[in-house]
């Protein structure tokens, strides 16, 4: 990392929405005792509702520095992230809506979400474990992504506070739910450390072999929601090769190098440079919609998978992760259908994300790093969401 770089310390302290009383909340950049910018969270009382009998919120989470984010239990999703950018103003990174509602009736399901129990794709919605075939819920032409018709996005999470700077989801995924095998323990921990950083740490446990793939699908705008276009942020992706893709965006089994490619973000790249290039996997992808096999570091623990920068802002954010892969992706599939947060639609390539995971269609491809879970082993991964400014 440049050493020039100024970061921003954060310390984030979770308070339980319903302390709010619904009020809206805001949050303000200081710079020499003047106050530049107020900024509004979402108020909690759009997130307070009953699902499955179970009760939602909204946690607020606050630094010193005047950093905020909003967290809520339903589908465990990053609803907003305040960023103090080069002008020390708040910045909301992270798309997302006023309410459950909204998320419930979002022609995208995903905004700012825990994926699981399989993050990606797994072809025709079938795959084997010790000769027996299940068969999942498809929900994305013939394929499954992302859990199924009800993945994680869409349950309601029990919710930790542990300290000031912890929040702990659980839930308990019973068997066959979307049709995977055994009864799965799933834990995300949320931590805001002092070095501006945002991690998460996944683990599972299960009473039967099953099959594991879990992240998170924060979609971002480092220049903020509603500023436009993600295609002249920068981009570094950490990665000589990527999984190639058929029409209907399962991996063929073949790890493309990226050089010479649309693909090669090896070097600080605009996203828009090459997107939309006569190349067959652009296409298929109806632009960047892709897994990146990341580049192992020579030392053990996180690895940096990518590093991204907001041009307008200079707000930049570091991607570190102990999973093999990330998918990038560049929001092709956003149609101006939903009203975002702002009051703005989520229109054509406004957002990206950076799924740290392991491959699509795992389940089914014997060279891809393995996704099984056995009883009496434990998932465990972590990955780390890093702020600072660009100079």
């Amino acid at each position: 990392m440049n050493l020039s770089k100024l970061f921003f310390a954060i310390s984030f302290v979770f308070t339980a929405a319903s302390c709010n009383n619904g009020a809206t909340t805001t949050a303000t950049t200081e710079s020499d005792s003047t106050t530049k910018k107020t900024t509004m969270l979402p108020s909690a009382a759009g997130f307070q509702q009953t699902i499955d009998n179970k009760k939602t919120d909204l946690y607020v989470l606050k630094n010193s520095n005047g950093m905020q984010a909003a967290i809520t239990n339903f589908g465990g999703r990053l609803v907003s992230l305040l960023v103090p950018d080069k002008d020390g103003k708040l910045t909301d990174v992270v798309i997302g809506f006023n309410s459950v509602q909204q998320y419930q009736a979002s022609t995208e399901p995903y905004f700012g979400a825990t994926i699981g129990r399989y993050g990606n794709r797994i072809a025709k919605g079938k795959f084997t474990l010790d000769g027996k075939q299940y068969s999942l819920a498809t929900n994305n032409g013939q394929n499954t992504l992302h859990g199924g018709k009800k993945g994680f996005q869409y349950v309601v999470w029990d919710a930790k506070q542990i300290g000031d700077s912890v929040l702990e989801l659980t839930y308990l995924s019973k068997d066959m739910e979307e049709g995977y095998p055994g009864n799965l323990q799933v834990k995300v921990i949320y931590t805001l450390t002092n070095e501006n950083e945002l991690k998460l740490d996944y683990e599972a446990s299960t009473d039967k072999k099953t099959v594991v793939n879990l992240t998170n699908h924060a979609f971002f705008n480092l220049n903020g929601q509603g500023s436009g276009t993600i295609n002249n942020h920068v981009l570094m992706i950490n990665a000589d090769s990527y999984t190639a893709v058929d029409s209907t965006l399962i991996p063929t089994g073949k790890n493309e190098p990226v050089a010479n490619t649309p693909f090669d973000f090896r070097s600080q790249t605009m996203i828009g440079k090459n997107v939309d290039a006569n190349n067959i996997q652009i296409k298929n992808g109806l632009g960047y919609d892709h897994n990146f096999v990341l580049n192992a570091n020579k030392g053990t623990g996180l690895n940096t998978a990518a590093i991204v920068t907001g041009d307008k802002t200079g707000i930049e954010m570091e991607v570190l992760t102990q999973e093999p892969g990330i998918q990038f992706y560049g929001g092709n599939f956003m149609h101006s259908k939903n009203k975002m947060k702002d009051g703005g639609m989520d229109n054509f390539r406004t957002a990206f994300c950076l799924e740290t995971q392991h491959f699509p269609d795992s389940p089914n491809q014997p060279a891809f790093p393995s996704t099984i879970l056995e009883p009496g082993k434990t998932y465990k991964t972590s990955s780390v969401y890093r702020f600072s400014i660009k100079k």
